[in-house]
């Protein structure tokens, strides 16, 4: 295995779907089918950064749970964000208890509740919070 190829999303509203994934994540449109349907539905693809992210005309998730994509960002850009979220009335969800040190997130959902999370830190400052406070000075 390589990497990841592409996140396809199902979205009831191909234009609302659009604005969110533009105006969150400044992601460029590089497909839309229009009416064709190549696949199972009506589609866009968008390249954030490099990550190709598509979209598809479908019926919104049921139910919300805490199954999310996590994107990088840096502090600095973090009450940047926060403002493009609360602009569109996104739903943001409180984040999980955070150990000192760990980075900060901001957690949102989607217009079709899909779970999205900006968060600040990386894989390494995690894991070496996680062992400072599992290592006990006796």
């Amino acid at each position: 295995m390589q990497a990841i190829s592409h996140m396809t999303f199902i979205v009831q509203d191909l234009k609302k779907a659009t604005q969110f994934f533009e105006q969150i994540f400044d992601a460029k449109e590089v497909y839309s089918s229009g009416d064709e349907t190549f696949s199972i539905a009506r589609e866009k693809f968008f390249l954030i950064g490099d990550l190709w992210i598509a979209i598809m005309e479908g019926e919104s998730l049921p139910t919300r749970t805490y199954d999310h994509i996590a994107f990088k960002i840096e502090e600095g850009e973090y009450e940047l964000y926060l403002e493009r979220i609360e602009r569109l009335g996104l739903d943001i969800r409180k984040g999980r208890t955070r150990v000192e040190g760990e980075a900060n997130s901001i957690y949102f959902y989607d217009f079709d509740n899909h779970l999205f999370e900006l968060h600040t830190g990386t894989l390494e400052e995690r894991l070496k919070q996680y062992h400072k406070k599992s290592v006990r000075i006796e």
